[in-house]
């Protein structure tokens, strides 16, 4: 608990510093309520980006419970080009098919993302070859590469020294942690063949076994510490 005690405590410091000297971009700052909110992006292609209702939600408790920070109970859905998505620390992308960027939402997620924003994007099992292209749009210049086992979003809380927790089979194979990096920032983090989500939620969903579902939730905790210290 003393790691989670420094993580809370850097989180609050990252925030409150940032806020005073006013250098704080509003996509890390969450207007009215202080509480620290995850949208969830909904995007055109015809892709189920409202899959996994629970996961959110239970995400948002862990987070309270093992960071100490103060969550909103339920996820914010909103488009890219939503001015409310700047109000939102963290964005979370899913689904099993197409996903579809205009160019002004490529340009208006790359700003968000430029600005202080973290995009995790959790493929669910047929979204891979969709969110790949879009993302060149966002970040043209720059490829998803796989982050090292090293990486601190392995380790914040919870030590994961092999890289991400498997979950659900769908391709076969290992899963894989893919990024952008902007700045020096690790904006983009992408999970893939593994299932996070399906992991995150309630039980009597997907029936998974304790141990999946406690490793997805302490992955998913890596991963907003991450994003709210970085």
């Amino acid at each position: 608990m003393n790691t989670c005690r420094k993580i809370a405590r850097r989180i609050t410091v990252t925030l409150l510093l940032s806020m005073l000297s006013g250098s704080a971009p509003a996509a890390v700052v969450s207007a009215g309520t202080g509480e620290f909110k995850i949208a969830r992006l909904k995007y055109r292609g015809g892709g189920d980006w409202y899959s996994d209702p629970t996961s959110l939600p239970n995400l948002l408790k862990g987070a309270e419970d093992v960071l100490g920070v103060r969550a909103a109970k339920e996820e914010v859905r909103l488009s890219i080009m939503d001015e409310a998505l700047f109000t939102c620390p963290f964005a979370y992308i899913t689904g099993h098919g197409k996903v579809k960027f205009s160019e002004e939402e490529a340009a208006r997620l790359r700003l968000y993302l430029a600005s202080g924003g973290f995009l995790w994007a959790d493929d669910n099992y047929g979204m891979d070859e969709y969110f790949r292209k879009e993302i060149r749009k966002v970040f043209p210049e720059q490829e998803l590469v796989e982050i090292p086992f090293g990486h601190e979003i392995y380790h914040m809380v919870y030590a994961f020294p092999g890289g991400l927790p498997k979950i659900h089979e769908h391709h076969g194979g290992p899963p894989h942690g893919y990024g952008i990096v902007h700045d020096g920032r690790l904006v983009v983090f992408y999970s893939y063949n593994t299932d996070i989500g399906d992991g995150l939620e309630d039980a009597d969903v997907h029936n998974d076994p304790a141990e999946k579902r406690q490793a997805a939730r302490k992955m998913a905790v890596n991963i907003v510490a991450y994003a709210l210290t970085h």
